[in-house]
């Protein structure tokens, strides 16, 4: 049987062990906060849930030690961290830290960072989520860049759980147009990168396997400086690969799965005909961020079912199976556990292990 690397996204905000996390849920437990006190907004919405693990601290070791075994028991067989800095530190790193790297079984998956380096803001409480005002910015200039390159090769590339391809680290980046801005235009952003493949290759590495996450056609024409579009870049930087962080990012929203899934099928399409780099499947569990917000935001993901959820995954297995390049049998899913954008695999009241067991089937039974 063919091995699929399937490689869930996690957003480490379950859990109160960030102090500075309590300016956006003060009562001490992360965004479960948020999780518990949902509210539906329509008739007919499937909001509030609760997780079957309950409201488990991710940064806890032991806690972690069951979501490994439930997620490669299913199929799931890396993770892909959200990765912050903000105001010249990390900032929710303890669910890595303390969570994965200290769980006793953590040799069974694999992990690896997207530096989600937007901007910071109101967004992540509800009190003034639809203001959505900056906190931190998510730009930075090239000292402190290059002080993330040091401490993540050392820190994270030399685990032996690091996720890797042909040898080389997979490092993910997150906005383009925050990284081009903090290192001061285009040129530098280029000098940068290739600085940190440069220290990746003095560490003993064969190279850095460099992705990106992609966006909409809208947003790769937007222009980085007077000559440079995002897309331009894309292919003048030479990145090893891209993917995408959501559906949400391109497809068009209150439309039933199905119908989502239609429109992926175009989106891959035209990422193969105008992106140079190789492009790794991508599949969403769905999209529903009410749960951040006091008022309603109608741009959801209908119907996203365990069953029309598989067709996703099935979609983005035949892509492995075709070949189209890649370089290794990667899909990434958002997510583990984004349960306020309504995207997580994690299980609940409403359908059990369903996302679970549909990765299962796709992957292990079939």
């Amino acid at each position: 049987m063919k091995n699929y690397d399937v490689a869930a996204i996690i957003w480490p905000s379950y859990t109160g062990d960030e102090p500075r996390a309590r300016i956006f849920w003060p009562e001490g437990y992360g965004e479960w906060q948020t999780v518990k006190a949902v509210k539906p907004k329509y008739e007919g919405h499937q909001w509030p849930r609760k997780p079957l693990w309950g409201y488990v601290n991710e940064a806890d070791p032991f806690v972690m030690e069951m979501q490994i075994e439930a997620a490669v028991s299913h199929g799931v067989n890396t993770f892909i961290y959200d990765w912050y800095w903000y105001d010249n530190q990390p900032f929710l790193e303890q669910c890595l830290d303390n969570g994965f790297l200290k769980a006793r079984n953590n040799h069974k998956m694999k992990f690896y960072l997207m530096w989600a380096n937007h901007t910071a803001s109101t967004l992540w409480d509800t009190r003034t989520a639809d203001s959505n005002l900056p906190v931190w910015d998510g730009a930075v200039n090239r000292e402190i860049f290059d002080n993330i390159v040091h401490r993540t090769i050392e820190k994270y590339f030399k685990h032996p759980s690091y996720y890797k391809i042909d040898g080389k680290p997979v490092y993910m980046l997150f906005d383009l147009q925050n990284l081009v801005r903090g290192l001061g235009g285009v040129e530098e952003t280029w000098k940068a990168l290739d600085y940190f493949r440069e220290e990746t290759v003095k560490a003993g590495f064969p190279g850095l396997e460099l992705h990106l996450t992609i966006r909409s056609r809208e947003y790769m024409s937007k222009m980085l400086d007077e000559k440079t579009d995002i897309l331009t870049f894309i292919n003048k930087t030479g990145f090893d690969g891209v993917t995408h962080y959501q559906y949400y990012d391109f497809a068009k929203c209150n439309k039933p799965y199905p119908e989502i899934l239609e429109m992926v099928k175009e989106e891959w399409k035209y990422i193969k005909e105008n992106i140079n780099a190789v492009y790794y499947p991508h599949v969403s569990v769905g999209w529903d961020a009410n749960p951040r917000y006091q008022k309603f935001h109608p741009r959801i993901f209908t119907e996203n079912t365990p069953e029309n959820v598989q067709k996703g995954f099935e979609l983005a297995k035949a892509y492995v199976d075709e070949g189209n390049g890649l370089k290794a049998p990667l899909i990434t899913v958002n997510a583990w556990n984004e349960w306020t954008e309504g995207s997580y695999l994690e299980p609940d009241d409403l359908n059990g292990y369903g996302y679970l067991e549909a990765i299962k089937r796709v992957f292990l039974e079939e």
